[in-house]
């Protein structure tokens, strides 16, 4: 399909795996398309924890009939990048990194797409944006002190330090880990009874063992009330607050959609936090603007993985070729 006016068929926001997905149908499908992303290519991949295994299997990541070949089962966070980047370059995709959307107005058949460097007019908008950019806020006094981070990298700057690590699931787990293996002094604090039922099978029992042991506390039933520069105040279920010293907290309860973007946009939010959108096309409410990846999951990202969104490009591209006939 050729662009009209200047116009493109698709723009996609987000250069994650699926909008990559959504990129690689549109271009076997003849359609014209642009991807937009404020960050670097696979943007919240790159910026995972530095040893994180991915619990998928490389097979289950794969897009666009790239295999995906690798020594182990599962992969890890450079093998995944790696793997990307080489798929863009397979197709060489129409890119355009570092490059933040600012503002999307217009309907179905010429949008307009305000970044910071240019405008683009599209018939069609896909966003791909996931969660990764938006975390789960504490909303306590002192969550925004610099010694506070919803994000984690890798443990040796916490080397001898009191690290607070704030959740129960896969990236709280994980955190504790690794920053006890890189020999900081790790507490545990989840507002839950216990471990979250989605941690990785492969490492709930390392951690537990560690719990055991005493080289990572644990507080269960445990919320966090004030944040301050060598401490934190916390509350446990029927033993009221305490005190404990503290160097450096990682706050890993997750991540949320966009949702004042998409309320801008029109996209009608359900009381669940889902973007209304048609499951069998990925069209929102508004014509012409559509949603991929975790996005579609609204607060519950567990539910939408790489596996089963890769295909959701294949949907989208489908539905504007069918309406285009």
């Amino acid at each position: 399909m050729d662009t009209q006016n200047g116009a493109l068929d698709i723009v996609i926001v987000g250069a994650g795996p699926a909008g990559l997905a959504c990129a690689i149908s549109a271009q076997q499908n003849g359609l014209s398309y642009l991807v937009i992303d404020k960050g670097c290519l696979v943007n919240s991949i790159f910026h995972f924890p530095t040893n994180v295994t991915l619990f998928s299997t490389a097979d289950l990541l794969e897009i666009g009939g790239v295999p995906f070949i690798i020594a182990s089962e599962k992969p890890n966070r450079l093998e995944l990048v790696n793997y990307y980047r080489g798929v863009a370059r397979h197709y060489n995709l129409k890119l355009h990194l570092y490059e933040k959307v600012k503002e999307i107005r217009g309907r179905k058949g010429w949008f307009e797409i305000h970044t910071e460097k240019a405008t683009y007019v599209s018939r069609n908008v896909v966003l791909a944006t996931g969660q990764y950019d938006q975390p789960r806020r504490l909303g306590v006094p002192g969550e925004d002190l610099p010694k506070v981070s919803h994000y984690y990298t890798e443990g040796h700057p916490y080397f001898g330090r009191k690290v607070a690590v704030i959740g129960g699931k896969n990236s709280a787990v994980e955190t504790a880990l690794d920053l006890y293996r890189h020999g900081a002094e790790v507490t545990l604090i989840h507002r839950g009874a216990e471990l979250g039922r989605s941690v990785k099978y492969w490492i709930r029992p390392d951690l537990e063992n560690r719990i055991k042991e005493g080289a990572i506390r644990a507080l269960f039933n445990t919320v966090v009330k004030e944040i301050r520069e060598t401490d934190l105040i916390v509350q446990t279920a029927g033993s009221g607050e305490q005190t404990l010293a503290n160097d450096f907290v990682f706050a890993m309860t997750g991540y949320t959609i966009d949702a004042p973007f998409l309320r801008r946009l029109g996209v009608e939010i359900d009381p669940d936090g889902t973007p209304r959108h048609n499951p069998n096309t990925l069209e929102t409410n508004v014509p012409g603007l559509y949603i991929a990846g975790v996005v579609t999951a609204g607060d519950d990202g567990g539910k939408v993985f790489i596996e089963n969104s890769r295909n959701h490009g294949t949907k989208i591209t489908g539905h504007i070729l069918n309406g285009a006939n």
